[in-house]
């Protein structure tokens, strides 16, 4: 459930700033594939790279996990 939640929160970030899933990958050194990955809620990602989404998306960690 917690997976598929984050997904949607990085998905529904990506998409307010007009990026596709490859533009995504690009800005936070990750493949594309595993972007959609994680938006399905399909992938347990590390601090790590939980981090580099959200500078990817220009927000901080507790704003892409708001709610969850």
């Amino acid at each position: 459930m917690i997976l598929e939640l984050f997904g949607g929160s990085v998905r529904n970030r990506r998409k307010a700033l007009g990026l596709s899933q490859e533009e995504l990958a690009e800005k936070a050194g990750l493949h594309r594939t595993y972007i959609g990955m994680i938006e399905r809620g399909e992938k347990n990602l590390t601090l790590t790279n939980i981090e580099k989404l959200a500078l990817a998306l220009n927000c901080s960690i507790s704003e892409l996990t708001e709610g969850l």
